[in-house]
């Protein structure tokens, strides 16, 4: 049997009846699961060359993993946050391979094999003891977790291969500041007053400032452009967001972009974009942006806090935690990545110690319920990011 970190046998199977052979992955989360995904499917398109890769998600996603070149087609596939679907439309003979970057549990196992793919790649559970996979680990980034598992199967794959190439298509705001205020849930998402001062101070500093909204964002985004003194013409999104290729186009040609922790944080990440990311109830450990990159992740833990999960990321007002970031840090973000900004404080980064803000700790004012698993915990259950249509707040 292979080890944790040993290489098992990587055989590329033949495809039956003369057709091209099929590897099946299963992915049916949101933007930013799939993009830390991109890695592990690089590692797959390597792999195994003349396979045809068919990646089982939400079809809004198609224009997302297309910019990959590792994907060949979407097999269009979803559930409720980050529960597993209850089936997979695979129609015709079964995939030579199958591999789960869902979860880590007998749900997603089950359903893979359910497709009677002529292997399974995919973590170790106690319920499926037949499968000879690694363990799972509740404290590794996410784009290391796939790696590693496609590793134990003998494949080379590597987290920081995470990049897309940007559009061609012109950019609606070059050269501008760009701030998305929305997240999936109220603990991810920092107040728009403060968005709007950053938006603000920057605007007086003389750069461009742009607000983007995903579904549903679209009021949240013009309070924030309102206090600000911007234009409604510098909010881009809508009912539908941001088209995918003009929102690629934006971020890469953008000066900075000041986000939670949610999708467009990875967007920005996969395009090499300077970025600020905003994080609260869940660590950067897991989530965040590569170390290496141009990208600040501010994140304020309390003492004694849990080291990677403190607070509830599904809650329906901010994090105490994000609450502890203030305006003056992430115009000194800003400011650190662009040698621009509206203020002169420096950014309290990843690790360091943070000054006192106006939130409570948990358990006090402004203090959020019962902890439930997030990024890095196993998505066998309910909760998590929703996956849905290609938008800026997913």
């Amino acid at each position: 049997m292979a080890g944790d970190e040993t290489a098992g046998a990587a055989s590329a199977p033949c495809g039956r009846g003369g057709r091209r052979p099929t590897v099946l992955v299963l992915r049916a989360l949101g933007l930013g699961d799939v993009l830390t995904s991109v890695p592990a499917l690089r590692a797959l398109r390597r792999g195994f060359p003349g396979h045809e890769i068919v990646l089982a998600g939400p079809a809004s996603l198609a224009a997302v993993t297309g910019a990959t070149g590792a994907v060949d087609r979407m097999l269009p596939t979803r559930a409720p946050g980050r529960e597993v679907p209850a089936e997979l439309p695979w129609s015709g003979p079964p995939p030579e391979l199958a591999v789960d970057l869902h979860g880590c549990g007998p749900l997603s196992h089950r359903l893979l094999e359910r497709t009677g793919a002529g292997a399974l790649w995919a973590f170790r559970h106690a319920d499926m003891p037949a499968l000879d996979g690694p363990r799972w680990r509740p404290d590794e980034h996410e784009r290391e977790r796939w790696c590693r598992l496609l590793r134990w199967y003998g494949l080379t794959a590597d987290p920081d291969e995470l990049c897309i190439p940007a559009p061609t298509v012109p950019s609606p705001a070059p050269g501008a500041v760009v701030l998305h205020p929305g997240a999936d849930s109220g603990a991810r998402r920092w107040p728009a007053e403060r968005y709007a001062a950053v938006a603000g101070a920057l605007r007086r500093a003389g750069q461009r400032v742009v607000v983007t909204a995903g579904p549903g964002e679209e009021a949240a985004a013009a309070a924030v452009a309102s206090r600000a003194g911007l234009s409604l013409a510098e909010v881009l999104g809508g009912p539908e967001g941001v088209p995918f290729a003009r929102l690629c186009a934006l971020l890469a040609r953008s000066r900075c972009v000041v986000v939670g922790d949610t999708g467009i944080a990875h967007l920005a990440s996969a395009l090499g974009a300077r970025s600020v990311v905003l994080f609260g109830p869940v660590s950067p450990r897991l989530w965040g942006p590569p170390t290496a990159g141009p990208h600040r992740s501010l994140w304020h833990p309390f003492p004694g806090d849990d080291p990677l999960r403190p607070g509830d990321p599904h809650g329906t007002t901010p994090d105490p935690r994000l609450l502890r970031v203030s305006v003056e840090e992430v115009l000194g973000a800003v400011e650190s990545l662009t040698g621009r900004a509206g203020g002169t404080a420096g950014a309290v980064l990843s690790g360091d110690t943070p000054r006192p803000h106006d939130s409570g700790r948990p358990g006090g004012a402004g203090s959020l319920g019962g902890e439930q698993p997030a990024g890095g915990g196993c998505p066998e259950g309910k909760g998590g990011r929703a996956a849905g249509p290609v938008r800026t707040g997913s």
